[in-house]
């Protein structure tokens, strides 16, 4: 059997750690993620979904628990080099798409080759390849401020596809998005998934997690179900 792409033991998070306002957010967290699975993660505001996500992109330690990414031992590489991890092995795709103003879709798709040394030929070959899958090679010379919020999202999965990562970790895509254009973007993640993607979709939308194979719900902190999801477009 493959190597879990998440291998997550114990996770706990806490805040204000020996104030009298310390604040536990996480109380154990076991979270196994296996290679070519599409999960949500899906929760109420304050269910600690945010956290949760934080520490699985590596934006944060856990307080106490272990964390192994698709082999590393997250837990214990020093922090200068949490941030190649970051951008070796997940891709990001957030609600606020989070593009570069004023710079076109092609180079904001190019930017993490750019910061993990990739040549420039190289660096556009591979962006232009990207937007062609998301269907968005027409709009490579555009700017985020001359994109709709659907098109800014399809140039934000090109981006994190960029350095081929092994994670996909899409924080409430459709969030800001109308029905149709949020069909377009799971659409997508469906198309990826089929190739092989790994995809973890954190959503309040129970709706797009039942698209998914696999459907944990976390609550007050904790995953307190698990059952199976559809796996594909309803």
């Amino acid at each position: 059997m493959e190597r879990p792409i998440i291998e997550m033991r114990g996770i706990v998070k806490r805040y204000y750690i020996g104030k009298p306002n310390e604040l536990e957010i996480l109380h154990g967290i076991d979270l196994t993620v296996r290679p070519g699975e599409f999960v949500a993660i899906v929760g109420e505001s304050g269910s600690g979904k945010s956290t949760l996500m934080n520490i699985i992109g590596v934006l944060d330690r856990p307080t106490q628990g272990s964390y192994v990414l698709d082999g590393v031992d997250v837990g214990s590489a020093k922090d200068g080099a949490l941030s190649a991890i970051r951008n070796r092995k997940i891709g990001f795709v957030f609600q606020t798409f989070n593009l570069i103003g004023r710079t076109s879709a092609l180079k904001n798709v190019e930017l993490p080759m750019l910061y993990a040394g990739v040549p420039g030929r190289q660096r556009a070959a591979r962006a232009r390849e990207l937007l062609e899958q998301v269907g968005m090679s027409e709009r490579a010379g555009h700017q985020p401020g001359e994109l709709s919020g659907g098109q800014k999202q399809r140039v934000a999965i090109a981006r994190a596809l960029a350095n081929r990562p092994a994670l996909l970790l899409a924080d409430e895509p459709t969030g800001a998005l109308d029905s149709a254009t949020s069909r377009t973007v799971m659409d997508i993640f469906h198309q990826l998934h089929r190739q092989g993607m790994t995809i973890v979709l954190i959503t309040h939308s129970q709706q797009l997690a039942e698209e998914c194979q696999r459907i944990l719900t976390l609550q007050d902190g904790l995953i307190t179900s698990e059952r199976k999801g559809a796996g594909c477009r309803a």
